[in-house]
């Protein structure tokens, strides 16, 4: 079986329903303090349950009915951009004791909600949130104005009891991610010209050192290009999962 066979292949631990069972694809990071349980939404994104709390990152109504999805303990909005803030999908997931936390470009679209720069952290019992930079360096909207400036979006370091998870944002393979620490799990953006390509997500999964990656938000990209790139990477496992 080939790597790319390999990696399209259900693991131990891990439960993917078939389409027919359920529109999302779902995963399971077993732990000793509880299993977290990812639900892959679409682009950039993601649901993680824990404990009976439910985590969203970049709630977006293009890829989900967001009235049927289970209510929201906390959501992490990355930037400002409309593929990562949508302001009717929040209002559907959340509840008078939902806890938004979301940078500053975003703030004035969504009432009552909680800022977080790169840097900052929060804690929720078991749970914990850490804002980190998510920035281009070599893409560029015009000469000097990149698409993501530095300082004005967030990756989060999201911890459920001792299982660290690192959404990158739309981000490229910036210095920062050689101080993020262990990181158990990995979502990278590969997707040009906003994010990375597959050589950039390649040289930034050398910096994080994830025991799992899944590149996310990839548009068209093809996929198999990275699973080239890391073939010899044997301590980093790759997960495609329908992230477009």
């Amino acid at each position: 079986m080939n790597r790319l066979s390999q990696v399209l292949t259900l693991a131990v631990g891990i439960a993917i329903p078939l389409l027919s069972q359920s529109k999302f694809q779902t995963d399971t990071l077993p732990s000793p303090e509880g299993n977290v349980v990812i639900t892959f939404l679409g682009h950039g994104s993601l649901m993680f349950t824990y404990h009976g709390k439910n985590v969203y990152a970049d709630p977006v109504s293009e890829y989900a009915d967001f009235s049927k999805m289970p209510k929201a303990d906390i959501v992490l909005v990355t930037h400002e951009h409309s593929d990562h803030l949508d302001s009717p999908a929040i209002a559907k997931v959340r509840t008078e004791t939902t806890t938004i936390l979301l940078t500053a470009a975003c703030a004035p679209k969504v009432p009552g909600s909680s800022v977080m720069k790169n840097g900052d952290s929060r804690a929720f019992g078991d749970i914990s949130i850490e804002a980190v930079p998510a920035y281009n360096l070599v893409q560029m909207r015009q000469p000097g104005v990149p698409f993501h400036a530095k300082g004005s979006g967030n990756g989060y370091v999201i911890t459920f009891g001792k299982k660290r998870i690192y959404v990158a944002g739309d981000t490229e393979n910036i210095p920062e991610m050689s101080n993020l620490g262990v990181i158990d799990c990995a979502f990278l953006p590969m997707n040009l010209p906003y994010t990375m390509t597959p050589e950039m997500v390649a040289e930034a999964a050398g910096r994080i050192k994830p025991r799992i990656l899944y590149p996310y938000h990839f548009g068209k990209t093809d996929t198999a290009l990275l699973v080239t790139l890391l073939k010899d990477k044997k301590e980093i496992e790759i997960r495609i999962r329908n992230m477009q």
